[in-house]
């Protein structure tokens, strides 16, 4: 099945290189699109030497991705973010769970590149929250067949936990596959928020946003609170 792999890019100069490498490297014969929502740094000209497209879009990680699906090619669609490491395996382990025709998507579980135990647990927590809820975020390399992706209208252009709202509606629509495969996202937002504030904070987005509370405020807040 052929695939294509969507990288949202924001000044993400110093991992981005590393991130596409490894996508190539995880999926050698995927289409590799990466959309750049208005960098400043030198992150443009890095896709340009390893993606298939590199596309400009006004920023907002939602509208970046359903743009590079919109230019896609792919009759199966994945979301990396740009500070996520992808295993080798990665393509073959998308095309194997889709083999299942009940399969509508899917994601992976996550670690953090930080060695601290704090850090694998928080890795080992979201995985199992995402088993058991059969959800995920959009740090766990989140994957989608192409016609599924597009009758649901692709991911809500809202500000914040657009991945938690595509998978609420994914999960209606049939099976999520949890691939115990890890991909590596950075540690960074833990580190320089501390675990206990960080888990804290995205915590209550996450249930303000499921209880109602419009992700317009909520945006305003986080960046308010970081």
């Amino acid at each position: 099945m052929r695939l294509s792999i969507v990288v949202p890019v924001l000044n993400e100069e110093q991992v981005l290189g590393a991130t596409l490498a490894a996508i190539r490297d995880g999926g050698p014969h995927a289409e590799i699109i990466v959309v750049d929502g208005g960098s400043s740094d030198a992150s443009f000209q890095i896709a340009s030497e390893y993606a298939d497209q590199v596309l400009a879009a006004p920023r907002g990680r939602a509208r970046q991705q359903n743009l590079g699906a919109a230019r896609s090619s792919g009759e199966a669609l994945a979301f990396v973010h740009s500070d996520t490491i992808v295993p080798p395996t990665f393509s073959n382990e998308i095309d194997g769970a889709l083999l299942d025709p009940w399969v509508c998507g899917g994601r992976f579980d996550i670690r953090l590149n930080d060695p601290r135990p704090m850090s694998r647990l928080i890795g080992r927590a979201i995985s199992l929250r995402s088993r058991l809820t059969r959800s995920a975020t959009g740090d766990q390399a989140i994957f989608v067949r192409r016609a599924a992706f597009f009758r649901l209208g692709g991911f809500p252009e809202i500000p914040i936990c657009e991945d938690v709202a595509f998978m609420r509606l994914l999960k209606r629509t049939g099976r999520i596959a949890c691939l115990r495969s890890t991909v590596t996202s950075s540690a960074r937002r833990w580190q320089q928020g501390g675990f206990s504030r960080t888990i804290l904070l995205m915590w209550v987005i996450k249930s303000l946003f499921l209880c109602g509370v419009a992700p317009e405020r909520l945006a305003r807040w986080y960046a308010d609170v970081r």
